[in-house]
């Protein structure tokens, strides 16, 4: 008989005690909101800001309430303008090309290669054809592309770019941790996420003006004196009064569950790279399967796990997905011609009004998506790679 996997592939970890203890003295304060603190108190979401700019090694750092706000607030801080075009990678999440439209700009897409990181070559070109002055580059699920190069070429053509990082908090490239390289970054921490508040972002940069247009934006009420990884109260003098209210500001109730998350978060990245390993070695060598090539520069959180199937049509993908789930292994599949929860591509977004991306398209034909919660053990994992590997395998069998 079949092996059946029955865990879930949505449950998270229950959150840890000291996450937990802080909450409740957050609870039993009623001081929720970032700015009602007493005398002599830095406040939850104050102490975060200024743990997470230390964890990235950047002097400025802002939390909000979501990651795609924490995008949103880039953007604006950066004077972004209605009617101007954004670049970003044609393979992302909604999110991202959802805050280029929300602010009234046009989301721009890049090519994608079968490593799912963003082409740099037809970066270099849309920048050239497009003209824009702003690169939103998403390191979906993880995956990070040469950024000594990407840097490069947005440096040659004064491309600011903003990083990202939902996919990559805690990972890293070239020795140094994530979101080190564009002038904004962006972080989330909603629940599938590295860290986990139900909903959050931050958001990270070294310029004093950016982060003090940053603070503003969110909301501060000319309170940004209560920052700890914020500017001097000097820097706000030109921005006060010309910087609307976007209110986005995070709470302290979810900066006190996060903050000891923060604290374990490289331990997690290693029990990752654990579950992501097993499945890696078991997959390998699977006829049809191409697995996704790792930039050896790069650290890469394994929470989640991604391969292709360029050998198999829709219709033999689909069957795929479809036994595994009878097997009890979920995945995704980023190739079905309609949006299916939050596998939608650049051409399910109708208001970007793209042209057709072809080597993006080919890619994400194949591209099948895999959730690994650190609720997973390794055994867990060995079980789920060989009920992939034994379905690809009928599929292909079958054919024969």
């Amino acid at each position: 008989m079949d092996d059946v996997f029955t865990g879930s592939f949505t449950q998270q970890e229950p959150l840890p005690p000291a996450a937990i203890a802080a909450a409740v003295a957050v609870m039993q304060s009623g001081r929720l909101h970032r700015y009602n603190v007493v005398e002599g108190e830095a406040g939850e979401t104050a102490l975060l800001e200024q743990e997470f700019a230390a964890y990235v090694g950047r002097p400025y750092c802002l939390a909000v309430a979501s990651g795609g706000y924490a995008l949103g607030c880039a953007l604006r801080a950066l004077n972004v303008l209605a009617g101007e075009k954004v670049l970003t990678n044609a393979f992302t999440l909604a999110p991202v090309p959802g805050a280029i439209s929300a602010i009234g700009a046009v989301p721009v897409f890049v090519e994608s290669t079968e490593n799912l990181t963003i082409d740099l070559d037809h970066l270099d070109r849309q920048i050239t054809d497009t003209g824009a002055r702003v690169l939103m580059l998403s390191h979906m699920r993880g995956h990070q592309p040469d950024m000594a190069r990407l840097m490069a070429i947005t440096d040659r053509h004064a491309v600011q770019v903003i990083e990202d990082c939902a996919h990559t908090m805690g990972g890293g490239w070239g020795g140094q941790p994530s979101g080190i390289h564009g002038v904004i970054s962006c972080y989330s921490t909603q629940t599938y996420k590295h860290i986990n508040s139900g909903e959050g972002g931050l958001l990270v940069c070294d310029d004093p003006d950016i982060a003090a247009r940053s603070v503003l934006l969110s909301g501060s009420y000319m309170l940004f004196e209560r920052h700890l990884a914020a500017p001097q109260v000097a820097e706000f003098a030109p921005h006060v009064g010309m910087t609307p209210n976007v209110s986005g500001r995070m709470d302290n109730l979810r900066a006190a569950v996060l903050r000891p998350q923060l604290a374990t978060l490289d331990a997690q990245v290693e029990r990752w790279a654990a579950l992501h390993d097993t499945v890696e070695a078991i997959l390998a060598g699977t006829p049809g399967l191409a697995l996704i090539e790792r930039d050896p520069q790069a650290v890469r959180v394994g929470s989640s796990f991604q391969f292709r199937l360029p050998e198999l049509s829709g219709a033999r993908v689909e069957s795929f997905v479809q036994s595994c789930a009878l097997r009890g292994v979920a995945l995704k599949w980023f190739g079905a011609p309609q949006a299916t929860g939050y596998t939608s591509r650049y051409d399910h977004w109708a208001y970007a009004n793209s042209p057709v991306l072809h080597q993006t398209d080919k890619v994400l034909a194949g591209l099948i998506d895999m959730r690994l919660p650190l609720t997973f053990s390794t055994d867990d994992c060995a079980l789920i790679a060989r009920i992939i590997r034994s379905e690809i395998l009928r599929i292909f069998a079958n054919a024969a």
